[in-house]
């Protein structure tokens, strides 16, 4: 499977349209091509993006009540003596329509928000990682072996937490791409499941509250603290993954 056949059966094979054997030949190319793979993770964001609920819009009763109150009194006024012509009964129905059309469309041409692409650039390098044999660049159970090894490869030193002891052992790190920049990405390990932590500055030394999501089965959560950005992703049991989260977030903030 070379790279204009991907491309021409892309679509189809992210829409699960193709046979075992070609869609096995496309993923195959995808772990091996980083051209087709990030187009294949842009689609993919997209397809996901319009999924959401946030794209649809439903129009509110009040305005279906005025529209439906409007034609009433048009009719009325049609049946009186003094009656308008017909042509404008005939045309207030279509444009009542076409308001309600065009409320519909708004929201969806707008598109997903910012947070919810983030959100799915997260899931998908999550993905990657898994699927590329790319999980860790510095392999390493050791946060002091871990932590220096971003020292020139960033323009930021991430905190990098030893929880072993709690059940959630270092893995390694590894260099990552996230909302146009390079990112960290830290993986600890639970039983059999993997976790991403990536790590990223952000302007300000602010702190939020952690927020949460869930995409293709894998649960997201995200804050800011003490100047940086922290996205967690993983398929482990989301009570488990809460507990870790609060133990990352407990960590002291990192020094220059």
């Amino acid at each position: 499977m070379d790279c204009e056949n991907t491309r021409t059966l892309i679509d189809g094979y992210l829409d699960g349209e193709l046979d075992l054997v070609r869609a096995l030949e496309i993923e195959d190319h995808l772990h091996g091509c980083a051209l087709c793979s990030e187009r294949y993770n842009d689609r993919q964001v997209i397809r996901n993006g319009f999924k959401t609920e946030s794209v649809y819009f439903k129009a509110p009763a009040h305005l279906e009540k005025r529209i439906q109150r409007s034609l009433r009194q048009a009719a009325k006024v049609e049946s009186s003596p003094r009656r308008l012509p017909w042509s404008w009964v005939k045309f207030a129905a279509p444009l009542a329509a076409a308001v309600i059309v065009v409320l519909a469309l708004v929201p969806f041409l707008r598109g997903p928000s910012p947070e919810e692409v983030l959100t799915q650039e997260v899931v998908s390098s999550h993905i990657r990682s898994l699927m590329a044999n790319h999980l860790a660049d510095v392999p390493s159970s050791n946060e002091h072996t871990v932590k220096p090894w971003f020292n020139g490869k960033l323009d930021f030193s991430p905190p990098v937490a030893d929880l072993a002891n709690q059940g959630f052992p270092l893995v390694g790190g590894r260099l990552d791409y996230l909302n146009s920049r390079p990112v960290a990405a830290l993986v600890y390990q639970r039983d059999k499941h993997l976790i991403n932590v990536f790590i990223w500055p952000v302007s300000g030394r602010k702190t939020g509250d952690i927020a949460s999501a869930s995409r293709q089965g894998y649960n997201v959560f995200h804050w800011t603290q003490s100047g940086m950005n922290f996205w967690v992703v993983s398929d482990l049991e989301r009570g488990q993954l809460e507990k870790f989260v609060e133990m990352q977030k407990g960590q002291p903030p990192a020094t220059s």
